[in-house]
């Protein structure tokens, strides 16, 4: 049975994630913050392998689960249904869409490990956060091509990281580790890797996240 990726999400990010997931044989589940309904075109548009369900519908039916929305600091993904799941953390904080968090903003936590604590029971891994969604259909290569683009993956679970580098193998990338999840900082906003964006190879991209300093999240957020 092919697998299945649970996707709480479905803007451009989640979108794309999806797309490029069905041309690589898996089945997606899924979901935004309006009901599934709302999602009848994009399933449409991706075929058999997908169909819309519930936040809590996709986490439940997902081998793994990608969440490709915004942490909001009070949480709002099932806890529940993705227990046990290794969960896919697409996000970055960014001070001037989701409000200044004190937490983040003073180095106390990242992000994603504000997303752990959220999801104690779950595995997070920090992946496809510096990368522009469309590019994640359009940038890969196969494996041994020179210059083959890098992206990066941060967890405090090593099984989470080789999940996602199996993935971004499939994709068409190689991985750059850099974990733990105290570390995620390294690829966030304002940061060599971020600003180097996409366009890295693995000795690159390894080299921008050695070269990383912290920083004020609400001073390096801005749009790209």
């Amino acid at each position: 049975m092919a697998t299945v990726i649970g996707i709480i999400g479905a803007g451009e990010v989640g979108s794309h994630i999806a797309r490029a997931a069905i041309a690589n044989g898996y089945h997606v589940v899924i979901a935004n913050s309006r009901g599934p309904e709302t999602l009848a075109g994009l399933v449409a548009e991706l075929g058999p392998q997908a169909r819309a369900a519930t936040a809590a519908g996709a986490a439940a039916a997902g081998d793994f689960v990608v969440i490709a929305v915004p942490l909001k600091l009070v949480n709002n993904m099932p806890v529940q249904e993705l227990a046990g799941k290794i969960v896919i953390d697409t996000n970055n904080y960014m001070a001037w869409r989701d409000g200044l968090y004190a937490v983040v903003e003073s180095g106390e936590a990242t992000e994603h490990e504000l997303r752990q604590q959220q999801l104690p029971t779950s595995k997070v891994v920090k992946a496809f956060t510096h990368i522009q969604a469309p590019r994640i259909l359009t940038a890969g290569q196969p494996a041994g091509v020179p210059g083959r683009l890098a992206l990066a993956a941060s967890s405090d679970y090593p099984e989470a990281v080789e999940l996602v580098a199996r993935l971004y193998d499939q994709l068409g990338f190689d991985t750059v580790d850099h974990s733990p999840l105290s570390e995620s900082w390294r690829s966030g906003p304002g940061q060599p890797a971020w600003t180097a964006y996409w366009r890295q190879t693995q000795e690159e991209l390894a080299g921008n996240l050695e070269r990383g300093r912290r920083v004020r999240m609400a001073l390096a957020d801005r749009p790209i």
